[in-house]
């Protein structure tokens, strides 16, 4: 069936798809706030309770609550981004108000404000959630206006790998020179770098985001039906089968998460070397660049399908982390080499796992003849922040339990050490065994002839139009 597929794939015309909307919606999602989310995702945590101060209970409160909510307002969102009907169309409004929203919020979160420590609990978490919720507001729109302005396969995935690489190329950015450019900033006389670099971030996706308003259009859409939202609902999560596809998304983003989030902690209590930090994440980051950038088109030719691509990052990714979880730190060269191979293999399920979104999209317009693009986004990201939630909370709430002392290097009680080694190469492994069997179960596979043939059809109707 699968190669039914690519035969019916090739055998069409190609759409002609921008080189400045393909960029655009790159760097949209993946330039600026990608960038702020790396730093977000690496040294907030480390912000709050080694800066800041508040416990690691406190600060895991924090993620919880704002990391929650960030998951369950998605689908919020995504019923609201299907019924917007404006001139502009459904989802592209939504890109003139992000960049603001989004640069308010993530340079709030770095500034320390002189409150006690309730008075700090408070401020973040109003802000982390603000932060959140912004991030929402973009979000959905940006992963249902693919579907709904490009239909074939090859050029969908042309721009998800160039996002995918325009993702690693952030996280590496921002992961691995971090500290040289708050540093920088810092010696320009700014008190605290973290805040004029989310200004930078924030220029950027201006740029970005008022481009993709310009250059997009939504051609593949199905007229909004005078239904309730309750009956939207119903059509969509009466399909039991795309299930997998929830369990997948969600183990790919825990997976993907603590590979950035734990390693700090681990360099600097683990191996008690925090000299190393820089260096340590570099490797990951870059390694992440070079899966995203190099190593995923080739996996793509090499397996056909990006089910079957996935199955070897997870695979692959098994195999590291279980010897880097024994043997990591006995030598620094074996660390490094294998966290490489590791972040080379694993980071590009984070992009791979896009694809299923389109496969979702299309499934549902082919059962139900709907454009529920925002809604299928929206559980994407539902299971997407949920798993962020599992990961930063997680993370805190594991280091609160384990006895965690902040700034104790070379002295935190073993139980946080055997913590610390899990949350870095233990539980990643776990997520790759879970997704592995849930993609056994992918509904779309037995379908993706006659919704080949029905994606033609709109293509056709289209153009005639």
């Amino acid at each position: 069936m699968e190669e039914k597929l690519l035969q019916t794939t090739i055998a069409q015309p190609q759409e002609k798809v921008s080189k400045l909307f393909s960029w655009s919606y790159a760097s949209a999602l993946n330039g600026g706030p990608m960038l702020a989310g790396a730093v977000i995702s690496t040294y907030f945590a480390v912000f709050m309770t080694d800066t800041m101060l508040l416990p690691a209970a406190a600060a895991s409160l924090i993620m919880f609550i704002s990391t929650l909510w960030d998951a369950i307002n998605d689908p919020i969102m995504g019923v609201i981004a299907d019924r917007t009907n404006t001139k502009w169309g459904r989802y592209r409004p939504y890109f003139v108000p992000a960049p603001i929203l989004f640069t308010f919020f993530a340079t709030l979160l770095w500034v320390n404000p002189d409150f006690s420590a309730t008075g700090k609990f408070i401020y973040i978490l109003i802000i982390y959630i603000g932060y959140g919720m912004s991030g929402t507001m973009y979000t959905m729109p940006h992963m249902a206006l693919l579907p709904a302005v490009v239909k074939d396969n090859e050029q969908r995935n042309k721009i998800i790998a160039l996002s995918a690489g325009m993702m690693a190329l952030m996280f590496t950015v921002g992961s691995t020179f971090t500290t040289t450019i708050t540093g920088f900033f810092e010696n320009m006389g700014f008190s605290n770098g973290f805040i004029p670099l989310m200004l930078f971030c924030g220029i950027l996706s201006f740029f970005s985001f008022w481009t993709l308003f310009k250059t997009s259009k939504e051609r593949y859409l199905t007229k909004i039906e005078n239904t309730s939202i309750k009956q939207d609902l119903k059509r969509v999560l009466k399909h039991k089968e795309l299930t997998p596809f929830l369990i997948v998304w969600l183990m790919a983003s825990v997976g993907y998460g603590l590979m950035f989030s734990s390693s700090v902690y681990y360099v600097m209590y683990y191996l008690g070397r925090p000299d190393l930090i820089p260096l340590y994440m570099g490797i990951v980051s870059i390694g992440a660049l070079v899966s995203m950038m190099v190593l995923m088109p080739i996996v793509l030719k090499i397996f056909k399908t990006g089910q079957r691509a996935l199955v070897f990052t997870q695979v692959g990714a098994i195999i590291c982390y279980t010897l880097l979880f024994f043997f990591g730190k006995s030598n620094l060269t074996f660390l490094y080499v294998v966290t490489f191979l590791a972040s080379s293999i694993a980071s590009m399920q984070n992009a791979l796992v896009n694809v299923l979104v389109n496969d979702a999209i299309d499934y549902i317009q082919f059962k139900e003849g709907i454009s529920a693009n925002g809604l299928i986004a929206s559980i994407k990201g539902f299971a997407q922040k949920t798993g962020n939630t599992i990961t930063n909370s997680g993370i805190l709430a594991l280091l609160a339990v384990s006895g965690y002392v902040a700034g104790a290097i070379g002295n935190q009680p073993e139980s946080t050490m055997t913590a610390i080694n899990f949350l870095r190469f233990g539980a990643p492994t776990i997520t790759a065994v879970i997704l592995l069997v849930a993609l056994r179960f992918n509904p779309v596979a037995k379908h993706y002839g006659d919704i080949e043939e029905m994606k033609n059809l709109m293509k056709s109707k289209a153009q005639e139009d």
